[in-house]
């Protein structure tokens, strides 16, 4: 189970053009990993913890978020299998924020210790690490543009298809069909939009017949239409060569 759990972390960290050696992958299926179920809803990690430990996505699906005084939610990211969305941690001290799941999770927790020994030992684990947490700061960035320079419509197109594809390049989409087990709430806090807001936008991409959202599985129906009226440019994302081309 723990070397089976591990393997999303390889395929997450193995680059084409700078691929994990057989000593870098062996690196990592040796890290002592607690695999836990953790329901719906229910916090990894809050504001204000001290964590020893990192927590990598293997099943499900989790959002990084803040809470406000009069109990407004604002979600800053989501998060899929091969994520390890708390790999800050390793550095911060205290958390700044608050990591939780929005669908039943399998989640990996790995100690800092030993994150921190397979960084001095193996160096070039270190650089990939790294290069995740840019990512993440690039994702920033562009949730900002999107809550603050695009309209309704467009910012709820544009989450759908980060969603598709990232899922794509971790191989959990069957064609243009994905699990989205966001609901409108969630979409809500993510957009700052109000659900009625959410609601009518989601029924116009419907009517536009760009997307089918039933019971929390979405199929994209014309991703050229949708990325053109999502204003969604995937180079953000920094996936391998040909991963961020919806084909």
């Amino acid at each position: 189970m723990s070397e089976s759990s591990l393997h999303r972390l390889i395929r997450r960290l193995d680059v084409d053009s700078a691929p994990l050696s057989p000593q870098e992958k062996e690196a990592i299926l040796r890290l002592p990993i607690t695999v836990k179920e953790v329901r719906a809803d229910q916090d990894i990690v809050r504001e204000g913890d001290i964590p020893s430990q990192c927590c990598l996505v293997i099943e499900g699906f989790q959002c990084r978020y803040k809470m406000l005084r009069d109990g407004e939610r604002q979600i800053m990211s989501f998060h899929l299998p091969g994520d390890i969305p708390d790999l800050q941690s390793l550095f911060l001290e205290r958390m700044d924020h608050n990591l939780g799941t929005i669908t039943p999770n399998r989640v990996g927790f790995i100690a800092h210790d030993a994150l921190e020994e397979v960084i001095r030992t193996q160096p070039g684990i270190g650089e990939r690490l790294w290069r995740e947490t840019l990512i993440d700061a690039a994702i920033f960035r562009e949730w900002i543009t999107n809550v603050g320079s695009r309209d309704a419509y467009t910012r709820i197109g544009h989450i759908i298809c980060e969603f598709f594809v990232r899922l794509r390049s971790v191989g959990l989409t069957k064609g243009k069909t994905f699990n989205f087990p966001i609901t409108q709430t969630e979409i809500a806090d993510a957009t700052s939009l109000s659900t009625v807001h959410v609601n009518r936008s989601v029924q116009q991409l419907r009517a536009d017949g760009l997307i089918s959202l039933e019971r929390g599985v979405c199929t994209i129906l014309d991703f050229a239409r949708l990325q053109e009226a999502a204003m969604f440019e995937p180079g953000y994302l920094h996936l391998q060569e040909g991963e961020d081309v919806a084909a």
